[in-house]
């Protein structure tokens, strides 16, 4: 038990150390660059410190925290109907994750974004739109999977104890499949997160995206670094209070 404490206040440590000379190689490197190419960190540790102090930075990223989280919800209720459906008829196996997969899968991310700018115009339905389309697939591949290790002698069990669909699948399936669903929420969280900015630059008028595009558009590249770090802190946030608790309980019950 001593040994693995100090193991892992060693990988701590060796952490800290490596961010500290990252910091310090960072700044030496921006030394002698003007703010618009490369700024220090100091210069970025103040614009992160203004989405603290000004309401209307604090709001975009306020935005375009909620349709992440918007865009996440619509694409895992989405996968689970399409494996729910899967699950109760065999014969939609090829079609939904060897047709409808493949496709999403597939499709480029950029495509996702010009269509939902033609098809929605510039607005909040684009941005989730486009994410949604992107992360549907990893969603998906974690239903499927989920509900395909499901015991058949739980069905059995679960026939026997009720009638009602709604209640086998809400007590029962729901349950058993929570880890692999909450491992792949996790992952598209994440992902959600790195397309949110192209979706937003395409689609919307408001968001972290639009704020990027606000500060290319001045050469403000302390402002992209800003956003960036942003993103960054909101997603180990969330994911430390959030994501990673429900992950590690499910784990640990199944």
């Amino acid at each position: 038990m001593h040994s693995k404490t100090a193991s892992i206040g060693a990988q701590r440590a060796v952490t800290a150390l490596g961010i500290v000379c990252l910091i310090a190689g960072w700044a030496w490197v921006a030394r002698g660059q003007p703010e618009y190419v490369l700024p220090g960190p100091v210069a970025v540790l103040q614009g992160v410190a203004r989405f603290f102090t000004e309401p209307q930075l604090a709001a975009q990223a306020g935005i375009s925290l909620f349709r992440v989280v918007l865009s996440v919800a619509a694409a895992m209720i989405i996968a689970l109907i399409l494996a729910g459906l899967v699950r109760r008829w065999r014969i939609l196996d090829e079609t939904i994750e060897r047709r409808v997969l493949t496709f999403f899968n597939a499709f480029p991310s950029v495509g996702w974004a010009i269509l939902g700018v033609i098809w929605f115009s510039i607005s909040n339905t684009t941005v989730i739109f486009v994410q949604v389309a992107i992360i549907l697939p990893f969603c998906l591949i974690n239903a499927l999977a989920g509900f395909r290790q499901i015991d058949p002698e739980m069905d059995e069990l679960g026939h026997s104890l009720t009638r009602s669909v709604w209640r086998r699948f809400r007590l029962l399936s729901l349950p058993l499949v929570a880890p692999l669903l909450l491992s792949g929420l996790r992952v598209a969280y994440g992902i959600c997160w790195k397309i949110a900015l192209v979706a937003e630059l395409f689609g919307a008028s408001s968001g972290l995206g639009y704020q990027l595009a606000r500060a290319q558009s001045v050469s403000d590249a302390t402002m992209v670094f800003a956003c960036c770090i942003v993103i960054v802190l909101i997603f180990l946030v969330t994911d430390l209070l959030f994501l990673k608790p429900f992950v590690q309980r499910f784990s640990v019950n199944q």
